[in-house]
């Protein structure tokens, strides 16, 4: 089972960067719009994987409707892949990579008539928002209750930041107490989007990356996406679906967007927030539980 940062830490060298940039100029995919928006939909939809690991998946067999380990397929569903089944491979932490298997390369039981909600959570509540608030606290993020109007949801600052390498930046997140938790949700998604993305600023202590300076457009384009990600993959629907649909045009290609960072920060806000799913494997011969 993967722990809060061993998630993050998959993607933390330039081999997993260099797999991804080599993925994405060899395929040609997500050169489109609507090839980029269908590839947000499938990391929502495969919320058993860190967004990372579902991207390519999605590179790796376009189409791919569902996947897991085998020991997800045979302790949770009761099927095995086929003979002569062509794995899939994703990157973890006991690596370098695990196998998984496209659904339609298994057989066993039947499937549950609506297999994505096996893997979506409920809806935000109001404890559950409470909930994210010591677990922000352990990373520096204070979290400010303000009592605004409806056109203010929140935003993230920083409130100190270190010098030295490997300190803590602090932070402070202010939230709109007024709003609904769904809509809290979405804008905690959406401010941890700009930290992890690097739009506040590199933070060693969090990895958060050092990124070159952006247009407002290009920032607010890749924190709505992470937002996205986030809130659908966790049963939350929030106006991003709709801002991405009217934002990007028909001119946006992948060179618009920096989708390693997108799903790399996605899969932060999801350790982070404690909302990370974990998919099981059967450890290599030798490993110890």
């Amino acid at each position: 089972m993967q722990t809060e940062w061993e998630q993050k830490d998959l993607f933390e060298s330039e081999a997993a960067r260099s797999l991804l940039d080599q993925l994405l100029s060899d395929s040609r995919l997500y050169t489109r719009t609507k090839d980029y928006k269908e590839l947000l939909d499938f990391v929502v939809r495969l919320r058993n994987f860190a967004p990372f690991n579902a991207m390519l998946l999605q590179v790796q067999k376009p189409g791919l409707s569902y996947a897991a380990s085998t020991w997800d397929w045979r302790e949770r569903f009761g099927r095995t892949p086929k003979e002569g089944a062509r794995p899939l491979l994703i990157l973890w932490p006991f690596g370098p990579v695990a196998l998984v298997y496209d659904v339609m390369d298994t057989e066993g039981k039947e499937l549950p008539q609506d297999v994505s909600a096996f893997f979506a959570q409920g809806s935000i509540d109001e404890n559950r928002i409470a909930s994210f608030v010591p677990q922000m606290a352990k990373k520096n993020i204070e979290c400010c209750w303000l009592d605004t109007g409806d056109q203010k949801a929140g935003a993230i600052r920083i409130l100190e930041r270190e010098t030295k390498d490997k300190e803590p930046t602090f932070y402070r997140m202010n939230i709109n107490r007024n709003h609904g938790a769904a809509v809290q949700f979405a804008t905690l998604a959406h401010e941890l989007g700009h930290l992890f993305l690097g739009h506040l600023g590199s933070d060693p202590f969090l990895s958060v990356p050092k990124r070159a300076a952006m247009k407002h457009a290009q920032i607010e384009l890749e924190a709505e996406s992470v937002a996205f990600l986030v809130c659908a993959r966790n049963g939350v629907k929030s106006k991003s679906e709709t801002y991405l649909s009217t934002y990007v045009t028909d001119n946006t290609t992948v060179n618009d967007v920096d989708l390693y960072q997108i799903m790399r920060a996605a899969g932060q806000v999801e350790a982070l927030l404690g909302l990370s799913a974990h998919t099981k494997y059967d450890r290599p011969a030798g490993k110890s539980r």
